[in-house]
C-alpha cells in the first residue's frame, strides 16, 4: 500500500501565478492557486480546455517559473530549481524510434550518468512487474498503444523522484485498454509508494484514480473544488457504478460544466 499522508507535504504551492506575454498583450493563465500534496496521495486535476493545468503541470515540473510560493520537501523553490527533482511524463509517449524498449526505458538513467549496463540491471527487474517481459528488444512501432504507455510510464518510474507527475496519459487509448491501464496504474503506485499529481479531461478517471480530485476554474485557473474521495481501496471497475461514485461524479461534473461554459465566454470574447 502506499503511505498515508504524513504532516509535510512534498510540495506546496500558495498563491502561485503565471502570466504570459511580452507587455503589450499578456494572459494570466494561473492566478493565485493554492495547493499541497502529502506523500503517497495520488492527486487528480481536471478542469475545462484552456484552463492552465498544463502551466501549472510545467510549473511544478521545473519547466516554468512563478510568482508566489512554492515549497518542495520543505524547502522554497522558484519553479525552474525544480527541474530534475520531479518526474514527469507527458502526454505522448515520446520513446525514441531507434532505440529498443529497454534502452527508452533507461534513458533518464543514462543521463543522469548512469552506466549501460547498471541501468539494464534495474530495468530488467520491472519489465514483469510492467507487462512487458519478452519486449525488452522490441521497437517502439511493434508495440501497441497501451504498451507504449507503459514504456513511458517505466521510464518515468525509473527516473525515481519523490514526486511523479502525469499529463493525461491514457488520454488517446480506446475505452477498454485504458480501463485496464487504470487499475494497473493504481497497482503499481500502491507497490511502488508514490505520490503522483495526475492530470485528466476525463471525470470518472479523476474519481477512480484519485486520492483527491482538484477542479481549477477558466482561465485565469484557480483552485474551485479540492474534493477528498472516500471510496476505500483497491478499487474495482464496479466502482464506477455505486451510488456514492455517480454523487461525486454529478457534484464534480457540474463544477467542471460551469467553468467550462465561462471558458467558452471567454474564447468568444477574444478578437
Amino acid at each position: 500500500m502506499a503511505s498515508r499522508p504524513s504532516d509535510r507535504p512534498i510540495i506546496e504551492l500558495s498563491n502561485v501565478s503565471k502570466t504570459f506575454g511580452d507587455g503589450q498583450r499578456t494572459v494570466v493563465a494561473i492566478e493565485n492557486v493554492n495547493l499541497d500534496i502529502q506523500p503517497g496521495e495520488f492527486v487528480t486535476l481536471i478542469g475545462p480546455s484552456g484552463c492552465g493545468k498544463s502551466t501549472l503541470f510545467n510549473i511544478v515540473a521545473g519547466l516554468l517559473d512563478a510568482e508566489g510560493s512554492i515549497r518542495f520537501g520543505g524547502k522554497p523553490h522558484n519553479g525552474c530549481d525544480l527541474l530534475g527533482k520531479v518526474a514527469f511524463m507527458p502526454q505522448k509517449d515520446l520513446l525514441l524510434p531507434w532505440r529498443r524498449v529497454i534502452d527508452n526505458a533507461i534513458l533518464p538513467l543514462q543521463v543522469e550518468g548512469m552506466s549501460r549496463r547498471q541501468a539494464r540491471a534495474m530495468a530488467d527487474e520491472l519489465f514483469g512487474e510492467f507487462g512487458l517481459a519478452g519486449f525488452e528488444n522490441h521497437y517502439p512501432h511493434q508495440l501497441s498503444g497501451g504498451m507504449r504507455q507503459r514504456v513511458a510510464l517505466m521510464r518515468t518510474f525509473l527516473f525515481k523522484r519523490d514526486l511523479m507527475l502525469l499529463d493525461e496519459p491514457f488520454g488517446a487509448l480506446d475505452a477498454l485498454t485504458r480501463m485496464m491501464m487504470q487499475r494497473w496504474l493504481l497497482d503499481i503506485w500502491q507497490r511502488h509508494n508514490r505520490t503522483i499529481l495526475f492530470i485528466t479531461h476525463d471525470v470518472d478517471e479523476a474519481i477512480f484514480l484519485g486520492d483527491r480530485v482538484v477542479v481549477m476554474t477558466a482561465r485565469p485557473g484557480s483552485i474551485k473544488i479540492n474534493r477528498k474521495i472516500d471510496l476505500g481501496r483497491p478499487r474495482g471497475a464496479e466502482i464506477t457504478t455505486s451510488r456514492e461514485f455517480l454523487e461525486i461524479k454529478k457534484e464534480l461534473l457540474a463544477a467542471v460544466e460551469e467553468e467550462s461554459m465561462k471558458s467558452f465566454r471567454i474564447a468568444q470574447q477574444v478578437p
